[in-house]
This record gives C-alpha cells, structure tokens and sequence, in this order.
C-alpha cells in the first residue's frame, strides 16, 4: 500500500509538465505555446514492491480559447530507472522522500505491469490523494483475449492520436487516450474514470484503451 504524504515538491508536477507537454507529439496547443495547467483528476495504482509511485493524472490546459484535458500517467523513482532517459520529465525534491525521478509512466514497466494486472482483475485503483482508499469510480473491463507479458521491454510509439505501448508479440495493444474525448470508447476492453473542468464540470471518459495488435 502507497502511502500519500502531505508535502511539497519541488519543482512541483504541473512545473514539470508545462515544458515538457509541449514536446510531445499528442499535444494539441500549437508552437510556442506555454501552457496553463491545473490539476483535473486521475487515480493511483500501488505498486506490490513499494518503490515506485504510479499515477494515473489528469491537467486541464487553459492557454488557449479551447479547454483542453490530457492525460499524463507518471511514475516517481527513488533512483533513475536504466534505458529511460528519454521518458524523463524532470527530477523533484519531495519533502519526505528526497529526489524523486519522475517518468512518462507510458514507458515505465511498473505502472505498465499493474496497468494489465487492473485489467485483468488483480488490482484495485486508488484514490490519488488519500491513503489505502479504493476508488470505485474507475472501472476496467477487457474481454480476456490474448495476454500481455509485463516482462518483457515495452515497445512505445508516441503519435497524434496517444501512446500506444506492446507487451509481447501479438499481446493487445495498450493505448494511453492523451486527449482526453468523452466519447472515446475500445474495442477490447477500456479503464474509465472522471475528471473536471476548470468550471466545476464533471466529465468522463476512457484513459486507456485496449486494441488488436497491428
């Protein structure tokens, strides 16, 4: 069980998301763009170990005339982890824990290995702000077809539409839903949560889906 701490990092995670967003190839505010982002949802996931932070994260970005919702899944390290360097966002001095690594967790294999654990039914999501506090409102669903291998090295292709990561020759594709669309919806299974608008609106939708491989 993931212990939450109520303390402060530093540089902060929207400090670390906003010039790291614009460099990635699902984000939609345009070139030059510096974004405003406000924190908007998400959930946790514990890792078995107790090393690894994993969360599922949602910011709202209100630079522009539309408010755009994207979905960062980070992990938080206590030390780098080896072959990541480009899924890198930034480091952060957590005001317990010291130096935390902080990862685009689309490429980190422990949010991955408790992702497919959730999908298939071996893992319960957790509030993102509370301690050993299920949150009920995701729910996972996959048809159980086909299976993924959390140790093998994930494959990673970043474009327009997401992140789409394989585990394994053949196994489901997992695709991380960046911009965040209500009416996103998969074919083979999906994990739905919420989150909100800078107004108070509440909306909801799929962060990820599960696809046929290629």
């Amino acid at each position: 069980m993931a212990v939450i701490h109520k303390t402060t990092m530093q540089p902060n995670k929207l400090e670390l998301l906003t010039p790291w967003l614009p460099t990635r190839p699902w984000y939609r505010g345009g070139e030059g763009v510096v974004p405003v982002l406000e924190r908007a949802g998400g959930f946790r996931l514990d890792d078995p170990e107790g090393e690894v932070g994993i969360d599922f994260m949602v910011v709202t970005d209100a630079s522009g005339e539309e408010i755009r919702s994207y979905l960062v899944p980070l992990t938080y390290r206590g030390a780098p982890l080896a072959g990541a360097e480009d899924a890198l966002i930034g480091t952060s001095e957590h005001g317990v824990l010291g130096t935390r690594w902080v990862y685009d967790g689309a490429h980190d294999p422990a949010l991955l290995g408790e992702l497919t654990a959730l999908l298939e039914g071996r893992a319960v999501p957790q509030a993102q702000s509370l301690s050993d506090t299920p949150d009920p409102t995701v729910v996972a669903s996959f048809d159980g077809s086909g299976s993924w291998d959390p140790g093998v090295a994930p494959v990673v292709e970043e474009g327009a539409d997401g992140t789409d990561v394989r585990l394994g020759t053949g196994a489901p594709v997992l695709r991380f839903v960046r911009f965040l669309d209500p009416k996103a919806a998969g074919a083979r299974g999906e994990v739905t949560a919420g989150w909100r608008l800078p107004d108070g609106e509440e909306r909801r939708g799929a962060y990820v889906l599960v696809l046929d491989a290629a």
